[in-house]
């Protein structure tokens, strides 16, 4: 008997503004900058990646390549993206002068 599966994706389930929120939210609580990227990318193909590119003024290539996981996008790219999906970078506080103890 084989086992069949069918590739995972992540966009599917991403339909509504708080599923969004969520998921970009633990994307940022890993401080993992290529896993944000690539989180955006997963929101990017979930609300329409030729509109992002339009919005962005940039190719769908280049979104594609950027927002993989596997490319090193500029900061003002990333702030570009997110501006562009509807998503806030909101600095905290949280950890400013406090010990590290």
């Amino acid at each position: 008997m084989t086992l069949q599966v069918t590739p995972f994706d992540g966009a599917e389930f991403l339909d509504t503004p708080e599923a969004i929120e969520e998921y970009m939210i633990a994307a940022f609580e890993t401080e993992d900058p290529a896993f944000i990227a690539l989180s955006l990318g997963v929101v990017a193909r979930a609300q329409n990646m030729s509109k992002l590119a339009r919005d962005t003024g940039m190719s769908r290539a280049s979104l594609y390549k950027a927002l993989s996981g596997e490319g090193n996008p500029e900061f003002a790219t990333i702030i570009k993206v997110m501006k562009a999906l509807g998503i806030a970078l909101t600095p905290s506080m949280t950890g400013i002068g406090k010990s590290a103890a």
